[in-house]
Parts: structure tokens; sequence; C-alpha cells
């Protein structure tokens, strides 16, 4: 089982930036990968990055050359760095980790971009 928790959202202007960072506790052994989602009201969770434990990291075409994600894998943390954020990024934005074939959410974290 595996717990994960995310902060660092906020309210930001378009072309500002923010920083979000995941802890996951719990037993966190081998999870692989982990990434972020991100949700609107009324619409399905879509893929924002994933990062693999010692592999390639996936990016959506709506954020490529953005944002960012990194995994510290001693620390059980993963991180997004989000640049030159617009409207269009505001979502509620969840943690995700998957291990042995079962997915494990944090509750979310809301981020909001103002024009």
């Amino acid at each position: 089982q595996v717990q994960l928790m995310e902060s660092g959202g906020g309210l930001v202007q378009a072309g500002g930036s923010l920083r979000l960072s995941c802890v996951a506790s719990g037993d966190v052994v081998s999870a692989d990968p982990m990434g972020w989602y991100r949700q609107t009201p009324g619409n399905q969770r879509e893929l924002v990055a994933l990062k693999a434990r010692y592999g390639s990291t996936t990016y959506a075409d709506s954020v490529k050359g953005r944002f960012t994600i990194t995994r510290d894998n001693a620390r059980n943390t993963v991180a997004l760095q989000m640049n030159s954020l617009k409207p269009e990024d505001t979502a509620v934005y969840y943690c995700m980790a998957s291990r042995y074939g079962a997915t494990y959410w944090g509750q979310g974290t809301q981020v909001s971009v103002s024009s």
C-alpha cells in the first residue's frame, strides 16, 4: 500500500511558475512509474507527465517544453516544475504511483492560472 501527498499548488498569473511536490509513504519499494495527472470539472483525469524509476520521461503534448518532472528514488518523491503557465493549465493535479499492478493517487492540489 502506498500513500501519496501533493503540495505546492496555488494561484499564479499566466506566464508564471509553480513547483509541485509529491511524497510517497508506506510500501513504496519498486513503485514504477510515478507521475502527475490533472483533472478539471466534468473531464477525465489526464496524463501530464510520467517518470520511470530508472527510465525515460513521458510528457503530454500540451506541456512539453514547459513542464519538467523529476524523481528522487531515495526520498520517494516526485516533483513537477511548471513554467510558462497558461490559464488552460488550471486543474487539480494528482500525484500517481504504480506498484505491482496497483495504482495509487494523492488527494490532489489545486493549480489556478489567471489571465
